[in-house]
């Protein structure tokens, strides 16, 4: 969670941050990820009317960040580099390089094995190239840990019509893990498929909405090799099915409610055919305080059901069986904070921004249980954020 949460801000709030509004607002719709984060450059550069602007690459930029994910026994740190720079007119490269170091002593470590501590390195190289009113993105990462050996490649297409009022997207990412475990080595793999469907839509001079859609297949081990499940009180091996499909849909709008003040909604419904189905609620404010500042806040409620196969603690023999806590009934809230601050600006030539987000998540499970308390499991975590963000 660490890792993900890590390269969405560094995405998001930096472009949020971008030198001019109208390449902010082209960069929000070519990332719809980012457009929440990226809601208070939406006043000014919808009502100075950028439809029909043909789509523009992102700026040249270098960012390095520190993180921190800490609760419920795990504590994830680690530095992240991120380098974009324009060939030509047409052509961005990009490259990240991202690193958690991990020290895990949570319940299911602590209750069925040792604490122990890991080291994850993650490389990403990408490009975009803007043909016309088309953007084409083309990704590859290669991320690894002593046990685990993860490779993905990703391609997107954006594509601006009506005069750039509109904008659809399509994607898909293959990826492929080596799954192992200590003192035995890589001993299995799985397959995932990703497809991924968008549309913005400009609504008014500081109105915006979009639609996603994704499709995601899963192939080979899906489970923990660590994680135990429990029958009758004892310990078992955990048995996950080995294929998995899911869908979800994410309904977003936004806008400016007056200069310098914007807000928006979202709401993500999740489902797959191992029986869970999630939803995902999330408010935020945005506001611009004089020329260094912009603040952004934000609450996020997620609730979900448990899979078929997730129990407790099993009183009959089933052919599969988990006692994988994400699998179970629970929910979360999220209350967060991102500042950003200019340091420098040197208007044609660059500027430099810090940056700093902070969240405090609450995690409440109703069928799992901490068998230390023989109560349902509960904790919070806080995630931190800090970097400088050069554009130039």
């Amino acid at each position: 969670m660490a890792a993900t949460d890590g390269r969405a801000v560094l995405v998001a709030i930096a472009r949020s941050l971008g030198a001019v509004l109208r390449r902010g607002l082209a960069a929000l719709r070519r990332q719809p990820g980012s457009a929440v984060q990226a809601a208070g450059l939406l006043g000014g550069a919808l009502a100075s009317g950028v439809a029909g602007a043909a789509p523009t690459l992102p700026a040249d930029r270098a960012d390095a960040m520190l993180h921190v994910y800490e609760g419920g026994g795990l504590k994830a740190y680690g530095p992240a580099f991120l380098v974009r720079k324009k060939l030509g007119e047409n052509l961005s490269l990009s490259a990240n390089y991202y690193v958690d170091i991990v020290s895990n002593a949570s319940i299911d470590v602590v209750t069925t094995a040792s604490p122990y501590k890991e080291t994850r390195n993650e490389y990403i190289i990408g490009a975009d190239y803007v043909v016309r009113d088309a953007t084409l993105s083309v990704s590859t990462s290669h991320s690894k840990e002593p046990d685990y050996v993860a490779d993905a490649t990703s391609v997107d297409v954006a594509q601006e019509v009506f005069g750039g009022m509109t904008t659809i997207a399509l994607g898909f990412t293959r990826a492929e893990d080596q799954v192992g475990r200590k003192n035995d080595g890589f001993f299995d793999h799985a397959m995932h498929w990703r497809y991924r469907l968008g549309l913005t839509q400009i609504l008014s001079p500081s109105w915006l909405a979009s639609i996603n859609w994704e499709a995601v297949a899963d192939d080979g081990f899906l489970g923990s090799p660590y994680r135990v499940a429990r029958a009758f009180g004892a310990a078992v091996p955990e048995r996950n099915p080995r294929t998995r499909s899911s869908r979800a849909i994410k309904f977003r709008v936004l806008g400016e409610v007056k200069p310098g003040h914007a807000t928006r909604a979202e709401y993500r419904y999740f489902w797959d055919n191992w029986a869970i189905k999630a939803h995902t609620f999330e408010l935020g404010y945005s506001r611009q305080i004089g020329d260094p500042w912009l603040v952004d806040w934000y609450g996020r409620y997620y609730t979900q059901s448990k899979a078929l196969f997730y129990s407790d603690n099993a009183s009959s023999t089933t052919t599969y069986l988990s006692r994988n806590r994400q699998l179970s009934t629970f929910k979360s809230l999220s209350l967060g904070a991102k500042m950003a601050y200019t340091l420098k600006h040197v208007p044609g030539s660059y500027d430099l921004k810090l940056n700093v987000a902070v969240e405090r998540i609450s995690f409440k499970f109703a069928d799992f249980t901490d068998i230390r308390s023989g109560q349902a499991y509960k904790h919070d975590a806080n995630v931190v954020q800090v970097f400088l963000s050069a554009n130039f």
